[in-house]
Parts: structure tokens; sequence; C-alpha cells
């Protein structure tokens, strides 16, 4: 049932959206040489790779002079990358990663193969689920690239992603694999979209426990990754 609202809705956010498209396409191309669309390799379901969606929001060999994750002032992202990036519509032609099959609207977001190979054996049941655009974790992550510009200056944004915010993405990824359900499926939506929107720092009851824990716990890490 969750298969036949992705294509449903994919197609219609497709046609919704096509006039944004066309307006990102020539901003893009205008902004900086190198293409429209960026098409990074993420693992899928049952850990097969795919190449997934996104406009083009950093300079064409992004992947060869640094970090995996990005921050909020790196010097990688082009001037148009900025408000892709804090406006989430650099996710936009991840809907044609839903309707291809390759992604869902919700589920656990998908990773790149090297913080793949660190699951554990209770981590990997994640991977029985197709990836999506959004989920429980991309609410409480919600501003992940201003964590990674806080401390990426004085810290590697890798580092600063591996300590501080995958753990708790983890967490809440596998929250979400015990707790699926097509009732789920629409309330992530609505709070991603109502977040989207509103940039509210408001958590979905669900989960917002756990958040509040791992901001309580994550202050050690944070003051040893600054000390080291």
């Amino acid at each position: 049932m969750q298969r036949f609202f992705d294509i449903v809705f994919s197609l219609i956010g497709l046609i919704l959206t096509s006039p944004i498209f066309l307006v990102m396409a020539i901003v893009i191309a205008i902004d900086s040489p190198g293409g429209v669309f960026y098409k990074g390799e993420r693992i899928g379901k049952d850990g097969k790779p795919f190449k997934m969606y996104k406009f083009r929001s950093m300079v064409p060999n992004a992947a060869q002079i640094g970090a995996v994750n990005v921050m909020d002032n790196d010097n990688r992202v082009t001037r148009v990358g900025h408000f892709l990036r804090k406006s989430k519509i650099d996710e936009l032609p991840q809907f044609i990663n839903v309707l291809k099959g390759d992604m869902s609207f919700v589920g656990p977001r998908p990773e790149v193969q090297c913080f793949v190979d660190m699951y554990t054996e209770e981590e990997e049941v994640i991977l029985t689920m197709r990836p999506g655009i959004t989920d429980w974790a991309s609410m409480a992550n919600f501003k992940q690239y201003e964590i990674l510009g806080e401390l990426g200056d004085k810290i590697n944004p890798d580092d600063v992603y591996v300590k501080l915010i995958r753990p708790l993405k983890l967490k809440l990824q596998l929250y979400h694999v015990e707790h699926n359900s097509l009732g789920s499926y629409f309330k992530i939506i609505f709070w991603t979209v109502y977040k989207v929107i509103s940039r509210s720092e408001k958590l979905p009851k669900e989960i917002e426990p756990m958040v509040e824990q791992y901001a309580k716990e994550i202050l050690v890490v944070k003051e040893e990754l600054l000390k080291a």
C-alpha cells in the first residue's frame, strides 16, 4: 500500500513542481558550470547501490576535494546552493527516485557506503527498508548543516557527523523500522511539510523524549571533541 502512495505522490509532486524544476535548471546553469543535477551513489534496500538525485548545490568535483559531509559555510557550496540546501529544494529531484522505486517518500535516509560499512549487526536491519526522502531522523537533524558549520572549522565535519549526528540518526531509524506503519508514513510526511514551511524546532511526541535525552548525553561528547 505504501508503494501505491509513493507512486501517486511522486507523480503529483513532479507535476506540481515542474515549474520549480525549470526555474532551478536555469538558475543553477547560470550560477556555475557543472550541470543541473547531482547524482550521488547511496546504498538502498538490501544493500544495493543506486544514484540519488538532487539539484546540484556544490562545485562539480566536490566529492574529490573535501569531506563527505557538508558544512553550512562549506566553500564547495555554490551561491545558489546555500539557498537550495536551507530551503530543502535540492531534495525535490528525489521524486524521480521514488517513482523509479529506489526510494520511498518515507524511510531511513540513505547513506554512502563508508557509513553503511560502520553498521553493527543490529543496525543492518535498516537496510531491509526502502530508503526515504524523509524520516523521524530528518526532523531531529533538520539543521544538520548548521551543526556541522558550528564545529566544522574546529573539527573535521565527518567526525562531527559520526560522533554527534549519526548516533541519534541511527536510534531514530531503528525506531522507524520497529514502528513502521501506514499511519506513521502519513504522520512523517505531515511533520516534514510542517517543519519545512514553519522552520519550527518543535518535534513529534513520538521522538521528542529520545531527542531530549540525547541532547543531554551529547554535551560530553562535544566537549571531548573540542578538547581533542
